[in-house]
């Protein structure tokens, strides 16, 4: 079994992929669509954009599987499908990645709070169960729960990803408030959110979208103040986010990305990747510049 923390020992910083859904757009995602749903009709388009990442060096790639919960695909009708659109999501990225490039399998957030009472955490539990074990038996090495901003689901989700016997990341997403300190929109803070996924069993740790390398950097700083030694894992965006004629536009470039890495691989993060408005140009950036530190 391929193995996160045995690669982190003969390497000093892995690098991970970018952006999938902009890159799944452009094969010819329509908005409104069920993005799972294209690992069992548009297998090529998915294996596209598995294989672009690959093809730009880095060492690991997710899974089309962000939204593969049973609770979250219920929007689409496709609970029952839960088992076949992640198992599929998983084997396309097998394919893509090859004997020696790892695969993590992509949980997120259902979108339903606990507090609410919108669902039930056995409900959860048995939903990220389902997944993740279709994960694995699809050709995941790991699982990575991402994007979390409640400790309750994050930890729920993390335990259920534990029945695999697979490895399991987490990482939450952070927002810089008017006080200069970062929070998820739940309130948590990344020392929060350290103490909170150790504990549920997770084995690698950190943040993704929402920011750029410069608040990276400043988050992954908290992080090592907290916890020296756990494993952290970075997916940032191309900069934050700005408006220009009526779109979004990510205005860090590949070379700007590259250029910034070294200094959050220098405040600990081990694993470098990219979030939305990256490409496989800016990870092959990020290759050619993580490697030759």
């Amino acid at each position: 079994m391929r193995s996160i923390i045995e690669k982190l020992k003969t390497s000093s910083v892995l690098v991970s992929d970018g952006a999938w859904g902009t890159l799944l757009m452009e094969q010819g995602l329509q908005p409104g669509e069920c993005p799972e749903l294209w690992n069992v009709i548009n297998k090529k388009g998915v294996f596209n954009v598995a294989k672009s990442y690959i093809d730009a060096g880095a060492d690991m790639i997710l899974t089309n599987s962000f939204g593969g919960s049973p609770v979250k695909l219920a929007h689409y009708g496709l609970e029952k499908r839960t088992v076949e659109l992640n198992k599929a999501a998983a084997a396309i990225s097998r394919e893509a990645a090859g004997d020696d490039r790892l695969v993590l399998g992509s949980i997120g957030p259902t979108g339903v709070m606990l507090m609410m009472g919108d669902v039930s955490e056995e409900t959860l539990y048995e939903g990220f169960c389902i997944q993740a074990g279709a994960l694995k038996d699809g050709g995941a090495d790991a699982i990575c729960v991402e994007t979390m901003s409640a400790i309750d689901e994050a930890s729920i989700a993390v335990k259920a990803a534990l029945t695999t016997g697979l490895e399991v990341a987490c990482t939450f997403t952070f927002e810089k408030t008017v006080n200069g300190e970062y929070r998820t929109m739940m309130g948590v803070s990344p020392t929060e959110m350290v103490n909170a996924v150790k504990e549920a069993g997770a084995t690698v740790i950190g943040a993704n979208c929402g920011n750029g390398f410069d608040q990276m950097i400043e988050i992954v700083k908290e992080i090592r103040m907290a916890d020296k030694n756990i494993p952290v894992l970075v997916h940032a965006n191309a900069g934050k986010p700005v408006m220009k004629n009526g779109r979004t536009v990510f205005p860090e470039t590949p070379g700007v990305m590259a250029e910034k890495a070294g200094k959050l691989m220098e405040c600990g993060a081990n694993i470098i990747g990219g979030c939305c408005g990256t490409t496989p140009a800016h990870i092959k950036a990020l290759v050619s510049s993580l490697k030759g530190i």
